[in-house]
């Protein structure tokens, strides 16, 4: 109820001449922030589609938390020669160098220890953080310098952006993007199979080192933004929410930058129209939307295509077992025909045929009569069209053929292939059936093999 509250009152304070402001990027200081952080999130989501690839997205988490001793070190020595601590080109160089040590850590345990990344990531990630936690409380107590705002460095502090910030950060993206692209053809080999970029000659060492050298620039420059607890966001969740639409690596990168920078530009906006909203949490909990809306309706991996494919392969499987069933019944039992030589096959005879229940039957029945590939007649009787007995015809030889293989050259006993056969067939393509057509081509058998299951 009190946050209901809060939002409510939030939301009607704004008016439509703020409004305009924000959208227009009337103001210096809105102007700046979002442009900043839009340009952060397209690099972010370049940078990270990369690192999600390469399975490194823990890593950067571990990077960004090791940062803080750096920054905490930079200050304190900063300030021990009288200088107030907060420069920010000291502070970034601070935090790029203690989170290069923290990747070489993690890398260094996992090459030289018997310990899985996870492990090493979890030690690397805690240990640095606590240092920097404590390294934090020297810098309070210090008599020199002034120690005030710099902890917003943990959890950013967005508003604060100034010009020079953003034009760090449009520095640091455009070298990123830049190298991205040179080097688009050698990282993509790299991200997909390192061991065959290392039989082409490659330097695979140096590759990782150079992403992850871009990794390391985006984390740093995104400190101030968003803090370096909520950094990552930048880098995985664009990019994960793009592997949800595409499974081309190019149009991937591209919609991972656009998600980034409209996530970071809605984030921005929001926090300028409502006060008190920490910018870095918005922007990122509106990734975390766009990721939501990537989970259920990506066209390629999200839940609802998903669901949809299953659905027509669930309905494609039943259809063809129907027709393989109906051959069989053709090819083996002695059913009544009509004048014109369509075989007619009793609904109990189909029952009895398969495990099927007769609701489930009847809606394949049903799917089958709209194809046109059978008619549904009185006193529960159906009967193949000529377009039906063809394919029907089809799938029996397609089903044997498959079977045939497994017997010849997979060792499988006649009496057990049925399963093996009835989980695959229906993924045969034209190019297998051909495959398999020439495999067995030493055998004399007709257009529609014998059943194995005879022998």
């Amino acid at each position: 109820m009190i946050l209901s509250h809060l939002l409510f009152s939030s939301l009607g304070q704004i008016t439509t001449d703020l409004l305009l402001r924000v959208l227009f990027l009337d103001d210096y200081n809105t102007r700046v922030v979002v442009l900043g952080v839009m340009v952060l999130g397209l690099a972010g989501g370049v940078v990270g589609g990369y690192m999600l690839l390469r399975k490194h997205a823990l890593l950067g988490d571990a990077l960004s938390h090791s940062t803080l001793p750096g920054i905490a070190a930079a200050f304190m020595v900063m300030a021990s020669f009288g200088g107030s601590g907060k420069s920010l080109p000291g502070l970034l160089l601070g935090a790029t160098i203690t989170g290069s040590a923290g990747v070489g850590c993690v890398m260094l345990i996992r090459r030289y220890t018997r310990l899985k990344e996870d492990a090493a990531l979890g030690i690397v990630l805690s240990v640095f953080f606590g240092f920097g936690i404590v390294l934090m409380g020297f810098v309070q107590r210090m008599k020199a310098g002034s120690a005030a705002g710099i902890e917003t460095f943990i959890y950013g502090k967005t508003a604060a952006m100034l010009a020079s910030d953003a034009q760090l950060i449009a520095l640091v993206a455009l070298i990123c993007v830049g190298l991205c692209a040179l080097l688009y053809k050698e990282l993509k080999i790299l991200s997909f199979d390192p061991a065959y970029t290392a039989t082409q000659g490659w330097p695979v060492l140096l590759l990782d080192g150079l992403m992850m050298a871009m990794v390391i620039g985006v984390t740093v420059v995104g400190l101030q933004a968003v803090g370096l607890i909520l950094v990552i966001a930048m880098l995985i969740i664009p990019a994960a929410s793009a592997r949800f639409w595409t499974h081309r690596l190019g149009r991937m990168l591209v919609l991972s930058a656009v998600i980034g920078a409209l996530s970071g530009w809605m984030g921005a906006s929001i926090s300028a129209l409502l006060p008190r909203m920490p910018a870095g949490a918005i922007i990122v909990m509106v990734a975390a939307g766009a990721f939501v809306i990537s989970l259920f309706f990506g066209q390629q991996r999200g839940v609802v295509a998903r669901w949809v494919r299953y659905v027509q392969l669930q309905r494609q499987v039943g259809l063809q077992n129907l027709l393989r069933t109906c051959f069989e019944l053709v090819e083996t039992r002695q059913l009544q025909h009509d004048e014109d030589g369509h075989p007619r096959i009793p609904f109990n005879m189909l029952l009895e045929a398969k495990s099927w229940s007769p609701r489930y039957l009847r809606r394949l029945l049903k799917r089958a009569d709209h194809d046109e590939l059978l008619n549904t007649l009185p006193q529960a009787v159906i009967e193949l069209t000529d377009t039906g007995m063809v394919e029907a015809r089809r799938q029996a030889r397609e089903h044997r053929l498959w079977e045939l293989y497994l017997i010849t050259h997979a060792d499988i006993a006649a009496s057990h292939v049925d399963r093996g056969a009835d989980m695959i067939e229906h993924v045969l393509g034209t190019e297998m059936v051909l495959q398999l057509e020439k495999l067995l081509e030493q055998q004399s058998h007709p257009v529609v093999p014998a059943t194995p299951h005879r022998i």
